[in-house]
Order: structure tokens, then sequence, then C-alpha cells
């Protein structure tokens, strides 16, 4: 996590009707040179200036299709750390992609660093060396990742995914990648940061998680285990093999979550029963157990579509599923939390209108702070992977598939 300095008394102070005009009066002093993207689980108070709201990849997406067309020099990314450098990649050198908050980072995404990514690759490669296997693995690394994890990917054949493409993603490596597939070739897979997502999109081609997917946790290694907690036949065995990473914010759906709402209908007309819908970051056993599971858009436009008086219960981050339930209620679509607990994303919680009107105040003055840039090699690389993914991808508002759906296994 990169260190964010204090606040000056003046943003502190300010209440938040007051940040507000300012921001707005920022805003219109920049004009067309400023562009502020909003992710989809920010606060309402931080959503209401952003110009763009969405996932990662398509706010990253709207910047470099508006900037050049608006003459923009300043992306303010009110997301987290990852996002800003996608959003640094995808847009011209000369635009400046601004986080707020410097703090802002992601814990999945902390879970994979670059130097763990080439130690497992060598370890991975040397234990499936020494059982005398000759195929070929191809990693996918889940967007929600650093710039270096991505060229990492990217300079190993690999490719980036989201969770609306995953399963397009894992068709293509496991197919061959970026050199076709021979007859009789074994093909694993590396997947990372997020074990849930590669769990639950290998599950959906029919690939039997217990017994051929594996888990490499650098935590392990530097415990001293051996291979990241995971053994030689194991490795052997995998057709994808997980990297030891999670989101803080999905995990915290659990199971009995569902079960505890399946009990609560058990008695009730199926008109009224409530349909389960879940981001695939859940674990398998909540993924297994619920109606659906797709990415955010997914989710979003499935709710949007939803007949009246249809009851539902989302799995993902609570600013989402707040704003959805509030829009939903004016349709008569009942929408609830899969979980009571307070399922926030707190370093997404970071950015608040202090910074915010603090980036800008610095704009405004001729200031550029908490710049986020890509490391020229790094960038190379990574824009690889992620053009791999678009050259593959539905155009940019196309509706995302749900994740569930069985898929034929590209294997022997």
């Amino acid at each position: 996590m990169l260190w964010q300095p204090s606040l000056p008394k003046d943003y502190l102070e300010a209440g938040p009707d007051r940040l507000a005009e300012r921001i707005a009066a920022r805003r219109r002093e920049l004009g067309h040179k400023l562009i502020i993207l909003g992710h989809h689980y920010q606060t309402d108070e931080v959503i209401r200036h952003a110009d763009f709201t969405g996932d990662s990849l398509k706010l990253s997406q709207l910047a470099a299709a508006n900037v050049t067309e608006a003459g923009a020099r300043f992306v303010v990314f009110c997301g987290v750390h990852f996002m800003a450098e996608t959003a640094d990649l995808l847009t011209p050198d000369e635009v400046a992609v601004i986080l707020p908050d410097l703090s802002a980072g992601c814990s999945m995404a902390d879970m994979a660093n670059y130097d763990d990514a080439l130690a497992a690759w060598d370890l991975i490669h040397k234990s499936l060396k020494a059982e005398g296997w000759k195929g070929r693995i191809i990693p996918i690394t889940y967007i929600n990742s650093s710039a270096a994890i991505k060229a990492f990917v990217g300079k190993n054949g690999g490719i980036v995914c989201t969770s609306s493409n995953a399963a397009a993603m894992f068709e293509w490596a496991l197919a061959g990648g970026t050199t076709p597939r021979k007859k009789g070739e074994d093909i694993k897979l590396l997947f990372l940061p997020d074990q849930h997502l590669g769990r639950n999109t290998a599950a959906s081609f029919g690939i039997d998680v217990e017994k051929h997917t594996c888990i490499f946790d650098p935590r392990r290694l530097a415990r001293g285990e051996e291979l990241g907690g995971t053994s030689p036949d194991a490795l052997r065995r995998a057709k994808v093999i997980l990297w030891a990473g999670h989101c803080s914010v999905h995990k915290l759906f659990r199971p009995e979550h569902c079960d505890e709402i399946r009990a609560a209908d058990e008695r009730k007309p199926k008109s009224e029963r409530t349909t389960i819908l879940v981001h695939p970051e859940c674990c398998k056993e909540v993924v297994d157990k619920s109606d659906l599971a797709g990415s955010t858009e997914f989710i979003i436009r499935t709710i949007s579509s939803a007949k009246p008086g249809s009851r539902w219960a989302v799995g993902t981050e609570v600013h989402l599923v707040q704003r959805l339930a509030r829009a939903a209620a004016e349709k008569d679509v009942h929408v609830r939390i899969l979980s009571d607990c307070q399922c926030l994303c707190t370093t997404m919680y970071r950015i608040d209108q202090e910074h915010l009107c603090w980036v800008l105040d610095n704009l405004a003055e001729g200031n550029v702070v908490n710049r986020i840039t890509v490391h020229p090699e790094a960038r190379k690389w990574a824009l690889i992977a992620i053009q791999r993914m678009l050259d593959r991808s539905a155009p940019m508002g196309a509706a995302p598939a749900a994740v569930k759906a069985k898929r034929p296994a590209l294997v022997d």
C-alpha cells in the first residue's frame, strides 16, 4: 500500500455539502480538461461527481475513448490503485491519471506480487519437469491485479481476464493460447490472483476442481513449505493452478447465508421466493448454492430487468447493492444484500469528497498530485496481455454472460 499524506484541516473540517460545492466549482473551472471516473463500489457522495460509472476495465476504456475526443488532460479515477494503473495503460502518455488517495489499494491485487510470481513460475516448472511433464503452462490474471503481474502474464504468453469474460479467456488458453494446442498436448493454466473466480470458471468447464486444481500460496512458501503448500503430485494432476488470493468483500458471503434464505422461503409460494444472485469472486460453495452468478455488470443488468414483485438477495459490495435496491424499489422489485454483515470495500472507501476536492484544487492551481504511472517495460507487456483479451472480448457494453453455465472442457 502506498502512503497518503494527511490532508490540510480545511478539507477535514468542511462538511459534505460545502465539499460538494467546492468540487462542482472546480469541475466547472477545469471544464473539458477533466474526466472523473467512479467505480460501482464508491459511496453515493463520490459517485454523484463522476462523469462515468462502471467496473474497472469499462471505466478505463471509457477514459481512453473520451480523453482524445474531449481534449482531456486529467483523469481522476475514484477507484483503487490497480484500476488507475489500467487507465494509465490505456490512455495517451500525456494524460495524467490521478488516484485521490494513494492508500486506496486492493487487498486481492496485493496478494500477488511480481517477485512471488517469478518464484512460483520457476518452482512449478522445475517440479513438473522432475515428474517428467512436458506440457505448457499458460498464465491468466484477473484484471484486479497490478500492472507488474499483467506484464508477467503478457511476457509468458498469457492473458488478462475480467469476471465477464473469464470463461472466454479460459477457452483461449486451454486451446493453446498464442500457439494452437497440439493433439495430446497437456495445457495447464496458472490463474492469478483470485482463486475463487479461477475455481468457479474451471468448474463451469466441467473440470473436477477437487481433483484437477491445486493452490499455490506464496505466504506458505515464505514459511518454508515446499511449492507453496501444494505437492508435486497435485501439480501434475492439476489442470488449473490457483493462486491463493481472494476478495476481502466477497469472502464474507458464506453458504449458510444462502441456506438461511432458502429456509425462510421454504413455505412461501414460488412467486414470493428470493432469487440469489452473486459475484463469482464468492467462494464456490456460495456460487453453487446461488441461482445466478456473474460480473458486476451482469448483476446490474439482471436487477434492472427484473420483473415487478420479484425478490433478490445479492452477494456483492454493499454500496452497489444499496443503489440497486433504491432504483429497483421504484419498480416494485425487492433487493437485499445476501449477508447482513457490512460487506464494503474498505480500501475503496478511502476515496472520499475530501480527497477528491484536494486533488481538484491542486489541478486548478497547476499541480498534479497522486499521479499513477506504469513503468515503460511493464507497460509494454501489460498492454500485450490486455490487448490479447480485448481482441477476444465482446464490444464494450455488450451483455456479459453468467458463469454458472456448464461448458465443455477443452481437454482430451
